[in-house]
């Protein structure tokens, strides 16, 4: 069996990956707050833990792995923003949650086996609140229950901070009602435009942290394989799932492997609305980028590196579909290649199965290449975007004078006309691939707009 090395945030190292019961392997990721559509960010967690749902499928056994990703459906950010529109708190969650499944699934990110939402756990949470506070890990105050981080002496020990570290990160309420300032909320009072339900406590609702813990247990029990999610919640957010699960259930070791994968940034810098650079993955997906270019681009950086979206990227990886693509459009997939798996199963390393796909594709194995792609999550069988688009004679006409016009430009040796001859091209969604003996081809792309051709 193919030997799988995952690194380990929990132990700071990469380590052989054992699953608990390999006829029951179990994996738990953080999904979304349901209030607004998913963000490229978003989208890289969700192409990260994909690749693994597809590697320990492909080692164990598509029937012996179980993948849950949850969707969070309670929030003040979605208090906000029904708030905000005077819409109703479930028309909001039910549209978001449909606009993501498209979105991921445009992604050709397979769906979990799982996807619990935290309204239908309200039970489990209240139970398990109750539970804390009987041991002792747990305290009422002023209609809120507050975890004591205090009883629980290796808090901290998943992110590795200090206290005046975990106090800045979590950007700490002060409350007259807390013991100490890092202790954290599981239930809160809800006012009467608030969404709540009743508790020992009063009419309220859940904290975030609470959720996962509770719905992770009602599912894998007390020990799991794996617990996955971006690095920005590392903390407070999983350190505290950590605290309430092991106190609650000091007989398990809650997740085995906790990955997280780094962060994304665009053309250099921090995505951000502010800097105009913030951009949802249907904005892509608008803008004619397809769901296998975006995909391409996530895969083409190692998940626990930061990753820069850029859009020479995206250009560059939708020439190397097409040439692939043109390459299987006959293929009939072989056994997956041993590289492209002994790379995804040395942590991940996706980037690494890409680099030996080109060597694949440059020998010609048109069925490896097939099989390696699908296994990455590429080439589905409904995409056709690559396939070369139709232009009416008289728009093709135009094309033709233009690509004449570059190639006179180049003889002329006039290299900056043949530059901007190339760059109208583009513009107008029209790729120039220059063939042997001094010959261009135009490959009228999804983007077509023949207005832009001059």
């Amino acid at each position: 069996m193919t030997q799988i090395k995952l690194h380990n945030t929990k132990t700071r190292r990469k380590e052989v990956f054992t699953p608990l019961n390999a006829d029951n392997l179990r994996m738990y990721v953080c999904g979304p707050t349901v209030y607004d559509r998913a963000h490229l960010g978003n989208a890289r967690a969700v192409v990260v833990f994909d690749s693994l749902f597809r590697l320990l499928r492909e080692v164990y056994g598509a029937d012996h792995v179980t993948y849950a990703r949850n969707f969070t459906d309670i929030d003040d950010k979605i208090n906000a923003r029904a708030a905000a529109t005077g819409r109703d708190i479930s028309h909001i969650t039910e549209e978001t949650i449909g606009w993501y499944m498209s979105d991921m699934g445009a992604l050709a990110a397979l769906e979990p086996n799982i996807m619990p939402r935290a309204t239908d756990y309200i039970a489990q949470m209240i139970t398990m609140t109750e539970d804390l506070i009987a041991k002792g890990h747990a305290y009422a105050a002023e209609g809120h229950v507050l975890f004591n981080v205090n009883s629980c002496p290796d808090y901290g020990a998943l992110s590795g901070r200090s206290i005046d570290d975990m106090i800045a990160g979590a950007r700490v309420e002060v409350a007259p009602y807390k013991r100490d300032p890092m202790d954290f909320v599981l239930w809160k009072p809800s006012n009467a435009q608030t969404p709540g339900w009743d508790s020992p406590w009063g009419r309220g609702r859940p904290g975030w942290h609470i959720e996962c813990s509770a719905m992770v247990h009602d599912h894998f029990g007390h020990s799991f394989d794996i617990h996955g999610g971006g690095n920005d919640l590392m903390f407070p957010h999983h350190e505290n799932e950590i605290a309430q699960s092991s106190c609650a259930h000091p007989e398990g070791s809650f997740a085995q492997f906790w990955m997280h994968n780094e962060m994304l940034q665009v053309e250099g810098k921090k995505m951000s609305k502010s800097l105009g650079n913030f951009f949802t993955v249907r904005d892509l997906l608008q803008q004619k980028i397809p769901g296998e270019v975006i995909r391409f681009v996530l895969l083409s950086t190692h998940y626990g590196k930061p990753m820069d979206w850029t859009q020479k990227k995206a250009d560059n990886a939708a020439t190397t579909l097409r040439k692939w693509h043109e390459l299987v459009k006959n293929a009939r997939p072989a056994s997956l290649d041993g590289a492209v798996l002994d790379y995804v199963a040395n942590d991940l390393n996706t980037p690494g199965a890409l680099m030996r796909m080109h060597e694949l594709a440059k020998a010609g194995d048109a069925d490896a290449v097939l099989a390696a792609g699908q296994f990455l999550g590429l080439f589905a069988a409904d995409c056709d975007w690559w396939q070369p688009k139709q232009a009416s004679d008289d728009v093709m006409v135009r094309v033709e004078a233009l690509l004449t016009a570059r190639s006179q430009a180049k003889f002329k040796r006039d290299f900056a006309k043949a530059d901007a001859v190339r760059a109208q091209l583009a513009a107008a969604g029209v790729e120039v691939v220059d063939k042997p003996g001094g010959l261009s081809e135009a490959v009228i792309t999804e983007a077509f707009d023949p207005d832009l051709l001059g």
